[in-house]
């Protein structure tokens, strides 16, 4: 479908991990711009300090497990506003094109006529590991890493973990602590030993980080014992041995390494 060159521009934004810090200059300068934000939960509300004065600010969550904002509505409501004049911006916790939606939301306006621009954000696949010095790709461990959601998602399908399990490249896992004990059970199921390095990175690069390192065999009982919980990711690989933090929980079963991070009160 061709669109006129004048076309209102929607903008999605990604808002990075949690850091307000950790956005881009071109973010920064998307929300100067913005009249109006559709905002994610998992958005820092530090983030939103860019915006200009008097822009509207919608809060349209959507999170696992908990009331959300019907998709279809958010489209239309981008729709809409775009067409009575508003400046739009649609604000993603990460990146809008990992676990975002961000494709969907792309082809809906485009649909409409609207043109759209995609402004990258950090995704907490990437920066979550980094926060506590993990590597997702280290020459040393691994050939490569994964990105996979341990969501089912709408369709109820989910990732092959036994294969995943053989493939030989570290897995980053998004939203998997409340699937945690099927999750570990098909890498297991796949090949991978319960001694294997595993992280996990809880609301990363914000005031409330925490985190556990342990071994893929007692990463359910960490997790339970320890509180941690969404959002979170989730690292399974020898990379995390390169993390400053790991004191060879492997070789103490169940023992695994747990810290709260405080962040400077301007974070918070």
């Amino acid at each position: 479908m061709s669109r006129p060159v004048n076309a209102p521009t929607v903008h999605l934004v990604g808002a990075g991990p949690g850091d307000p810090e950790l956005l881009t200059v071109k973010a920064v300068k998307a929300l100067r711009q913005a009249t109006l934000a559709l905002v994610d939960d998992l958005v820092n509300p530090g983030v939103l300090k860019y915006l200009r004065r008097g822009a509207r600010i919608v809060h349209v969550g959507k999170r696992g497990g908990c009331a959300s904002t019907p998709q279809a509505f958010i489209e239309r409501l981008m729709v809409a506003e775009a067409r009575r004049g508003e400046r739009v911006v649609r604000l993603k916790g990460g990146d809008p094109f990992v676990f975002g939606r961000g494709g969907e939301e792309c082809d809906a306006l485009r649909a409409a006529g609207l043109q759209v621009e995609v402004i990258s954000g950090l995704t907490a696949g990437m920066a979550a590991p980094a926060a506590i010095g993990v590597p997702v790709t280290d020459r040393r461990h691994t050939r490569g890493v994964i990105f996979v959601t341990g969501h089912t998602g709408e369709a109820g399908g989910e990732p092959d973990w036994p294969a995943l399990a053989r493939c030989g490249l570290t897995l980053v896992v998004y939203m998997g602590v409340a699937r945690l004990p099927h999750i570990v059970q098909g890498l297991r199921a796949g090949g991978l030993a319960a001694h294997t390095p595993a992280a996990v990175v809880c609301s990363a690069h914000t005031a409330q980080q925490r985190h556990a390192l342990c071994t893929l065999g007692s990463l359910q009982e960490t997790v339970l014992r320890e509180g941690l919980a969404s959002p979170a990711i989730v690292v399974v690989g020898d990379v995390v041995q390169a993390s400053p933090h790991w004191a060879a929980p492997g070789l103490a079963g169940a023992a695994s390494a747990v810290e709260q991070v405080r962040l400077p009160a301007k974070h918070r």
